[in-house]
């Protein structure tokens, strides 16, 4: 899960085989990555799952990595560390508002709709082998590519805990499975955009001590 801080390393043009080729996976898994952040939002409104919220917040930080690999094929570190705190700063905001939410829901929630959260669940655990599947397709030499596993994993993990989410609360009639993976995903997104936050501010400070030329003052 992104909420691991799992980052897709951005390749130097000059290395990449077939430039267009790896343009046009990172856009069609940012597409896929949107497409189940929106899906994802909307069916844990709907089914009232802040499971299925917070693993949106998964595939909401993995397109922002996309999107940043497509912006800085050929961009300064600088603007990729200024992208990475943008990045931790919303997954902080939203593991806060999930744990928030999860307080709130202890006493005011009723139970999830335990069909449309497993479904759901699924369709995201699809989602995420399929763009690992084109990631690892694209290795002519790609090095720079070897967190894809991780993150893979990770992502998987996350999707499975919502399908196990689903199976509790479908077996048990309440509404706890559910609260329980949403807050340890909020606090695993909170540690996560804490540690990019951390990393970012690193990254800037090591690029002012530049000169123009890539020389450390």
């Amino acid at each position: 899960m992104s909420a691991h801080c799992c980052d897709h390393d951005t390749p130097k043009a000059e290395t990449l085989v077939n430039l267009p080729r790896y343009r046009k996976i990172l856009w069609i898994a940012l597409i896929v990555n949107v497409a189940m952040f929106l899906i994802e939002i909307g069916a844990g409104v709907q089914a009232g799952s802040l499971s299925l919220l917070a693993d949106a917040v998964d595939f909401a930080g993995d397109a922002l990595n996309y999107a940043v690999s497509l912006a800085v094929l050929a961009s300064a570190l600088a603007w990729r560390a200024r992208a990475a705190i943008l990045k931790a700063l919303s997954m902080m905001g939203f593991g806060l508002y999930v744990l928030g939410a999860a307080v709130w829901s202890v006493w005011h929630g009723g139970v999830p709709q335990a069909v449309t959260m497993g479904a759901v669940a699924l369709l995201a655990l699809l989602a995420n082998v399929v763009v690992a599947w084109m990631l690892y397709a694209f290795r002519e030499g790609d090095a720079n590519m070897r967190s894809v596993w991780l993150c893979s994993r990770n992502d998987a993990i996350g999707n499975v805990a919502v399908f196990m989410a689903a199976l509790g609360v479908f077996g048990t009639g309440s509404a706890w499975p559910d609260l329980a993976v949403a807050s340890l995903m909020a606090a695993l997104a909170l540690h996560g955009g804490w540690t990019v936050l951390r990393q970012a501010r690193g990254e800037l400070g090591e690029d002012a001590g530049k000169d123009p030329h890539g020389h450390v003052h």
